[in-house]
């Protein structure tokens, strides 16, 4: 039994003519530990994928099962880190994940509490912006407490819908590391979202493309065999990262392709105009 399993997925948007069938026919198995990225292209239903496995949204059709039982609505055991922060404005860092931290762990005393979560501030390099709220931290900091705060609820599966899609390339960096980091504390179950090929074999076990919607479907599994901890400037002379990396570029060029040969492309007559003569 795989530890997350969709079987035979569909899910749509709309209805009658209308409608739009965003996933058909997903399968996919994750097993217990295991680090899967999810690549494709803007628009793709990436997000409709995560959303469903999180509980968000359900299927039209098909399973979604969570170490062997139906998914039915969300639970602090699937945490989701999502692309636009969700912080609390008017919290200051540390109570914004302290709030997260209460919820899955009631019975905890203040000072256990105090120590976690003072904990994972460090381990995203925050213990300085502790008592700042969100108005006073820049993108990259915003994003940092989102991280601190979904993995301090210790879930039992992590995912991470494009969490770092709006950074810039050296924070971006920076944060897939600490993310990696904690990751390797104890290996939880992690599913990523993105379109960077390159971060997804950077930071997964296991890299699959999902071909461009309507009617998205999985394509071909890579599977990432380079040891870890990986290094990116040793991995830019790692023969077996550029095979991959190639690999799955070239994959999703000629699903693109394909996509691109099936669309209609509209034209438009421009109107005869004459520019005003000023005298």
């Amino acid at each position: 039994m795989a530890y997350l399993e969709l079987k035979n997925v569909c899910k749509s948007y709309g209805e009658g003519k209308n409608k739009t069938e965003v996933l058909k026919n997903i399968n996919l198995k994750i097993e217990e530990g295991e680090f899967v990225a999810i690549v494709g292209f803007t628009g793709s239903g990436k997000t409709t994928l995560i959303n469903l496995i999180a509980g968000l949204i359900e299927p039209d059709s098909g399973q979604v099962l969570f170490k062997g039982k139906p998914i039915q609505g969300t639970s602090h055991e699937r945490g989701i880190i999502f692309q636009n922060y969700s912080l609390l404005p008017w919290l200051t860092v540390y109570d914004n994940i302290a709030m997260a931290v209460k919820t899955v762990f009631p019975d905890w005393k203040a000072k256990e509490i105090e120590e976690h979560v003072n904990g994972f501030i460090a381990k995203v390099n925050l213990s300085h912006a502790a008592h700042k709220k969100p108005k006073e931290l820049s993108g990259g900091m915003r994003q940092r407490v989102a991280v601190a705060r979904t993995l301090a609820m210790r879930p039992e599966l992590i995912l991470m819908d494009e969490p770092l899609g709006a950074l810039d390339a050296l924070t971006r960096g920076n944060l897939q590391e600490e993310i990696l980091n904690i990751w390797s504390e104890d290996k939880r179950t992690a599913l990523l979202i993105t379109n960077d090929v390159d971060e997804g074999v950077f930071m997964a076990d296991k890299v699959i493309p999902l071909r461009p919607g309507p009617k998205a479907t999985l394509g071909p599994e890579f599977d990432i065999k380079i040891d870890r901890p990986r290094n990116k400037i040793d991995l830019n002379h790692n023969d077996n990262f550029k095979k991959l990396r190639n690999g799955i570029i070239e994959y999703l060029m000629e699903i693109g392709a394909e996509r691109t040969a099936g669309m209609e492309v509209s034209t438009y007559e421009l109107p005869d105009l004459v520019p005003m003569q000023f005298s």
